[in-house]
This record gives structure tokens, C-alpha cells and sequence, in this order.
């Protein structure tokens, strides 16, 4: 029986707290989700219960840095993200752990994956966000990456915030009407969907747009390491017809990791890659776990 565990904190080392949920089997094998943006831990519930029960998933989802319920980290790079995994993964007695990192989150497993492969039984993206020279990296998000003033991305997200807040019925109808495609059928078939969404911007934004704001021009900047450089093994799914993350993006992480197992699936769409494909997803994460406790 699944026991979500909700709305918990730590402390880091530096004094910071580090707020995340827990989704599915308790005692499945640990994932940490990086969520997506703006987002925060309540994306965790984008995977189902049953799926992870059946995969036999434990599901972390940490805030970042900023976000929810996770205190702002002054200067913060993309880089110091594994840092706070680990702190986690201590806190909770995990001595490996797979990362899955969702859109705005790809790059946050990346990072974990070139940084601390010694912790991680597997890695993988879904629909993930990609470095700010790849092909096509604008479609879809354009307003995050360089080219638009910061001021302006700036507005964008104090209007964003004050929507999200005053405008919630307005905010909703006109997010659900920004889908095309397959995530368009999703959303009238499951209108849900669209809460959920919103409960976790809501939650970025707890705080205020600040936070929401230099996670977004971390998109923007390098990475601080390249793709090249991770020699693990990264798994890869994205869907032909994402209208979030253009599919050339995912094209392009995939032939700069040297050890990468991609999936493309011409009729999936960025909700709805995750949401259908969520159970197959975490069963393949998990086989990696499972490779890499053989060769341990």
C-alpha cells in the first residue's frame, strides 16, 4: 500500500532547509525526481501511485533551491544541485539511488549524473530541457533563454505569480488552452491535470517570484560541464510531438551523451509522455538499478 509522505523538510549543512514530498512504494527502490519549471515537489504526483506501486518505486521529490519549501541558496548554480541530493540521500539512509529528471528538471539530473555517478544506481531524462545552444532549444519556452531582456523575463514572472494567485479560474483556462497535440486530448480527457499543474506553480511561487526567477537564468547560462564528459549511463525518453521541449533538444542531449539509451515516440506529446509512460519509464530506470547492483 502506497504512504505518501507530504510537505517534509531537512536541514542542510549550510543551515538551509530542504523541503520534499514522497510518492509510492516506501519500501520500493529510491528515484529522486527533479521537477520541473517552474514547479516543485508537488510534481512528484504526475507519476501515479500505481505506476510506481507496480515498479516498485520509492519517489523523492525534493524542492529546489528557492522553490516550495526549499530556502533560496544565495548565488546558486546548476552545479550545487548534487550536493543537495546527497545531503538528502544521507538524511534518508540511501546509500544509492536512481535520479529522473522531468522537462525543467533534465538538466538538474544531467548535472547529478557528471557530478556524482557514485551515488546513482541509474539516470534518466524525461522530456527534458536542454543546454542553451541546442537546436530548437527556444520552441516552446523561448521567454527562459537568451535573446529576451531580463527585465523582461522578470515581468513575465511577477505577472505569472500574481495570475497564478488572483486570476486562478482565467490563469488555468488559458494554460490548458496553450496545449496542442496529444497533451491537448490529455487535458480534456483528464482536467485534473490542469489542477495538479497549477498546485505546483502555486508552490514555486510560494515565496515570491525570486527564487522562480534565477532558476530560469540558470537555463540560460552553461552548464558548467559538458554532456561529453558524463560516462555513465543515461536514459532518454521524448515525445515527437512536444510543443514544450522541441524534440531536437532531446535529439541533440542524446548524441552528446556517450552512453545514451534514447526513446522517441512519434505520438506522444510532453504531458502526455509521462502521464501514458510512466510505469514502463520507472521499470527501465529501475533494470539500470538492478544492472548496477550486479556489477557492484
Amino acid at each position: 500500500m502506497t504512504t505518501n509522505s507530504l510537505n517534509q523538510q531537512m536541514k542542510l549543512s549550510d543551515g538551509r532547509l530542504l523541503g520534499y514530498n514522497e510518492y509510492g512504494d516506501p519500501n520500493g527502490k529510491p528515484v529522486i525526481v527533479c521537477h520541473g519549471f517552474p514547479g516543485s515537489r508537488l510534481d512528484g504526483a504526475l507519476i501515479s501511485d500505481t505506476a510506481a506501486m507496480e515498479a516498485s518505486a520509492r519517489i523523492i521529490t525534493p524542492d529546489r533551491p528557492g522553490l516550495g519549501l526549499s530556502d533560496a541558496q544565495k548565488n546558486r548554480r546548476l552545479l550545487d544541485w548534487p550536493s543537495d541530493v546527497v545531503e538528502l540521500a544521507d538524511a534518508l539512509k540511501l546509500d544509492k539511488l536512481a535520479v529522473l529528471g522531468i522537462s525543467g528538471g533534465g538538466p538538474y539530473a544531467a548535472t547529478c549524473a557528471a557530478k556524482i555517478p557514485h551515488r546513482l544506481s541509474a539516470a534518466g531524462i524525461v522530456c527534458g530541457m536542454g543546454p542553451a545552444d541546442a537546436p530548437g532549444v527556444k520552441d516552446g519556452t523561448s521567454w527562459t533563454f537568451p535573446g529576451q531582456p531580463a527585465f523582461l523575463r522578470r515581468l513575465t514572472l511577477s505577472i505569472m505569480a500574481f495570475g497564478l494567485r488572483k486570476s486562478y479560474a482565467r490563469f488555468a483556462e488559458n494554460m490548458a488552452a496553450s496545449f496542442a497535440g496529444p497533451d491537448a486530448q490529455l487535458i480534456i480527457n483528464q482536467p485534473e491535470l490542469i489542477d495538479d499543474m497549477m498546485a505546483s506553480f502555486l508552490e514555486a511561487f510560494c515565496s515570491g517570484a525570486g527564487g522562480v526567477n534565477h532558476e530560469a537564468q540558470l537555463y540560460t547560462k552553461p552548464w558548467g560541464f559538458d554532456l561529453q564528459s558524463i560516462r555513465s549511463d543515461v536514459l532518454l525518453w521524448h515525445g515527437a510531438q512536444d510543443g514544450n521541449v522541441s524534440v531536437s533538444v532531446g535529439r541533440h542531449v542524446a548524441e552528446a551523451l556517450p552512453n545514451c539509451r534514447a526513446s522517441f515516440f512519434e505520438n506522444e506529446g510532453h504531458l502526455t509522455l509521462i502521464k501514458n509512460r510512466s510505469e514502463d519509464i520507472l521499470r527501465q530506470l529501475l533494470r539500470g538499478d538492478e544492472a548496477s547492483a550486479h556489477s557492484r
